[in-house]
C-alpha cells in the first residue's frame, strides 16, 4: 500500500487533482485516520488515468472511458469464470457446449 503523498510523488500529481479523482470516485482508496491508502489496484487505476490524460482524453469523457474499460474487465472476469466452470465438465458435455457455441457464432 502507498499513502496519499506517495501517490502524489510517484505520478507528479497535485493534491487537488488526486483529491478530485477521489471525490469523483475514479479512484477509491481506503480511508484511515492517518489519511488515504492506495492498494495496487488503486495505483493501477491512477496509472490508467494518467495514461488516458496523456492521450488527451479530457475530463468530460474520462468517466465514460473508465466505465467502458471497467465493463471490459468485468466481461473478462466473467469469461474466465465461465472457462474455469467449463473446464471441470465431462469431455462429452464440453464438446456439446463447444458445438453449440460454434453454431451461435
Amino acid at each position: 500500500m502507498i499513502g496519499f503523498d506517495g501517490v502524489l510523488r510517484e505520478f507528479a500529481l497535485s493534491q487537488d487533482e488526486l483529491s478530485r479523482w477521489i471525490a469523483e470516485e475514479w479512484v477509491r482508496p481506503s480511508r484511515h485516520a492517518e489519511g488515504y491508502w492506495f492498494q495496487e489496484m488503486d495505483v493501477a487505476r491512477i496509472r490508467l488515468i494518467v495514461e488516458l490524460r496523456a492521450l488527451e482524453v479530457d475530463e468530460v469523457a474520462l468517466p465514460t472511458v473508465l466505465g467502458l474499460i471497467d465493463q471490459v474487465y468485468g466481461m473478462r472476469r466473467a469469461m474466465r469464470a465461465m472457462n474455469e466452470a467449463l473446464a471441470v465438465l465431462p469431455v462429452e458435455l464440453r464438446a456439446k457446449v463447444a458445438a453449440a457455441l460454434g453454431e451461435a457464432v
